[in-house]
């Protein structure tokens, strides 16, 4: 069964909607910047639950009552889950032309994600544990991502959660992929939900040498303006920058959305979630290129049939050179046919909710025809790969790559082809 991407929402540092996204990505912004502690982050400044709820006058008023019902006092990753599936249900004309609520469904790509949600509730623990809010039972569970979306649009299809370190999102997109290939669903709304750090997490990554800007870590480029410390595929790169943002993608059957009504943004062609055999965060180049090649067998699409790889691309020593390296596997002599490009480098490494972010930025680059900047590559690790420059490029997209690794072995990659193939 042919399964397409019929709507997309998106929250992050540099945009609150698609087509804002769009636009910040074409632009090159940055949402990278330094926090009061120094820290590097790229952060939801401002970010107003009601107001993004509001922003959705075209669903009905019982829905936005309900949002806010079940969401204003939630943390911040529960309420970005909720702003992000609001406005992929609006795009996809779900709120005008309805799937039967038994025939949706709702995957979170997520996990670990109440870790800064218990750092603030536990001082009120501490002085008096009667007093911690009974909610907090459900709250601190990534679960109840799902049980919240589902509560506010009715749906009443399969749920859950699925995890895969920084592959969490492709895992998701994966997921829900086949819950409507197999027909148990008939629309899937698939949600890369928002990982805000404790600052016991945070630490650890500091200690594993992974965060970019962190003590000797920093390179020498430490002193340098904030956005410009994140540097994927660049020589000098120095690690990742954690972001806060979220994403939704509906997926659908083609069958459902044609009698919808409904226009397919892309078609899932093809996709691949295989495992290293590793518990560490060392990457493998033959496992990621093991999933690139399998994702366009499943495609039926040969590497040199690939127009854009968004790539994984956090800005590590290791990760970066592993994936050149799988990419130099996979593409072989086409390896400088396939434009490249990092959406870390501007939005920040959203860990659990990185994989969707980048397919909705994938998705736009495919509609609208451009490439969009690599963020501070001035000197490339590999010279043969096809880099987007410091400028965004037009280009004819039509068949886009997604890749995602996390630690502990997780390889994905997922293909999406353009609606004029």
């Amino acid at each position: 069964m042919t399964v397409v991407v019929t709507g997309a929402g998106v929250l992050s540092a540099i945009a609150a909607g698609v087509e804002e996204f769009a636009a910040a990505l074409r632009a090159g912004r940055s949402g990278i910047a330094a926090r009061g502690t120094g820290e590097l982050s790229a952060d939801l400044a401002g970010f107003d639950f009601g107001a993004a709820v509001a922003a959705r006058y075209r669903l009905a008023e019982p829905i936005r009552r309900a949002a806010l019902r079940a969401a204003a006092r939630a943390p911040l990753p529960v309420q970005a889950a909720v702003t992000v599936a609001l406005q992929a249900w609006e795009a996809a004309g779900l709120h005008a032309e309805p799937v039967p609520a038994d025939r949706t469904g709702v995957v979170v790509g997520g996990h670990n994600l109440g870790g800064a949600y218990a750092d603030a509730v536990r001082p009120r623990y501490r002085a008096s544990p009667a007093y911690l809010p009974g909610r907090y039972a459900l709250r601190y569970l990534d679960t109840d991502h799902v049980g919240t979306v589902s509560q506010v649009l009715g749906i009443t299809g399969e749920g859950c959660t699925v995890g895969g370190a920084s592959a969490s999102g492709n895992a998701a997109i994966v997921h829900g992929c086949r819950l409507v290939a197999c027909g148990e669903v008939d629309a899937c709304l698939v949600i890369g939900a928002l990982t805000e750090l404790s600052a016991m997490e945070r630490q650890a990554f500091v200690n594993l040498g992974a965060l970019a800007g962190a003590g000797a870590n920093g390179g020498r480029h430490s002193d340098a303006e904030p956005a410009t410390l994140c540097r994927p595929f660049d020589e000098d790169r120095a690690g990742f920058v954690p972001g806060q943002a979220a994403a939704c993608l509906v997926l659908e059957s083609a069958e459902s959305a044609r009698r919808r009504g409904a226009r397919a943004l892309a078609t899932v062609a093809g996709y691949a979630l295989r495992l290293d055999g590793n518990s560490l965060a060392d990457p493998d180049p033959a496992g990621e290129a093991r999933v690139m090649a399998e994702a366009l067998r499943r495609a039926g699409l040969g590497p040199g049939e690939v127009d854009y790889v968004n790539t994984h691309g956090t800005g590590s020593r290791l990760g970066d050179e592993a994936e050149v390296a799988a990419l130099r596997k996979v593409f072989g002599s086409d390896l400088g046919r396939p434009w490249l490009n990092s959406t870390k480098g501007l939005v920040g490494h959203g860990l659990c909710a990185a994989g969707v972010v980048e397919a909705v930025a994938a998705l736009v680059q495919l509609r609208d025809g451009f490439v969009h900047p690599n963020a501070n590559l001035a000197r490339p690790i590999d010279g043969e790969c096809r880099f987007a420059g410091g400028r965004a490029e037009p280009a004819e997209l039509t068949v886009a790559m997604s890749n995602g690794f996390g630690f502990g072995g997780f390889n994905s990659s997922v293909v999406f082809v353009g609606p004029g193939r």
